[in-house]
């Protein structure tokens, strides 16, 4: 697949644009890349998700793009479980979605160490992230997407859906289908 913005948002989101994943993260590193998140934002906003830039690196450019589904991402943030564990790593407790992701790309660009309850932005089960972090990404029980530490078979079988959804994707998209024409409810 050539590397074009599109194809590069179509291969990494590929299971957020199909519905079965509420957010998706890539690095892409050309030209005009506010330019073209505007466009996608304009685009996908009636379909309910959301594109924005996290980071750009000082150094080279590159942007980490978030794409989302936003009602979604706003459950997921509002779950009791995942409040607590974010007010635990240092959000503001009352923050609403939009303010949390403004605290998450805070954190991207002023913190050396990675922060990895980026995983709870991207619909990763909070038994896994937290079991990351305890763990220092040691001691799984599977890896795929990330890196699992609850019911492996459960993960597979995840990973195996996003594995199919970007195969079917891609195929698509270089058929000619446009990015709006993947996205499923």
């Amino acid at each position: 697949m050539e590397r074009t913005f599109e194809a590069t948002l179509v291969e990494q989101c590929a299971p957020t644009l199909e519905g079965i994943k509420p957010a998706s993260l890539f690095r892409w590193q050309g030209g005009c890349a506010q330019a073209l998140v505007s466009r996608w934002a304009g685009e996908l906003a009636p379909f309910g998700i959301a594109v924005r830039i996290l980071k750009v690196c000082p150094r080279t450019g590159a942007c980490l793009i978030y794409l989302y589904r936003r009602a979604w991402l706003h459950r997921i943030l509002r779950q009791p479980a995942n409040q607590a564990f974010l007010r635990r790593m240092g959000y503001t407790s009352q923050a609403d979605g939009e303010m949390l992701l403004e605290q998450l790309s805070d954190r991207l660009c002023l913190e050396q160490e990675f922060p990895h309850e980026i995983g709870v932005f991207l619909g990763y089960p909070l038994e896994d992230v937290v079991g990351f972090i305890r763990n220092g990404g040691r001691n799984y029980t599977c890896s795929g997407c990330w890196k699992a530490y609850g019911d492996p078979t459960a993960a597979q079988r995840r990973f195996e859906e996003y594995r199919q959804s970007t195969v079917r994707c891609k195929e698509r998209f270089l058929r000619g289908v446009e990015i709006p024409e993947l996205i499923s409810a």
